[in-house]
């Protein structure tokens, strides 16, 4: 069953860059005494994802961090390096990227897409959620294949 309002997010832990390379970092670091914004995507550099919910958050920003969010981070089932190289390419410096390779965390909160037709295999749906220590309150999930629910206006409306 997928997470939901009042659920407390499970432990697992994605892969980020650093000046020294990647390194893993667990859920408890990242959400752990924070309000955080977490928006998933499907996949890095894909249309939808690249060109209208990326710059969604980044318009969204100001206003997210003047509601008390600690952190703004978009997670994808992508490796690392792929995130970071995203990052740069968008801009996003402000933002946090978080690699979850094997969908290991869209499968925790029961998240995942299966998208093998398109060649793309397992990946994360498309959503927004805000999560207050640890403890998820708001989540809007979109449809596969649509972009209503889950930018950083959304997010930020439902907030």
């Amino acid at each position: 069953m997928p997470i939901k309002v009042g659920d407390k997010l499970p432990a697992s832990k994605f892969r980020i860059t650093t000046p020294e390379g990647p390194v893993w970092k667990t859920t408890d670091e990242i959400f752990k005494g924070k309000k955080v914004a977490l928006f998933a995507v499907p996949g890095a550099f894909t249309g939808t994802c690249h060109k209208q919910h990326v710059p969604s958050i980044l318009a969204s920003f100001d206003g997210l961090k003047a509601k008390g969010v600690d952190t703004i981070a978009v997670t994808a089932v992508n490796d690392a390096s792929v995130l970071d190289a995203w990052k740069k390419a968008t801009g996003a410096d402000k933002v946090e990227f978080l690699a979850d390779g094997s969908a290991d965390f869209a499968k925790a909160v029961d998240l995942s897409l299966d998208l093998s037709g398109n060649g793309m295999g397992t990946r994360s749906k498309r959503y927004a959620m805000l999560v207050e220590d640890g403890v998820v309150k708001t989540l809007q999930v979109d449809e596969p294949g649509k972009f209503e629910v889950s930018g950083g206006d959304a997010l930020l409306k439902a907030m």
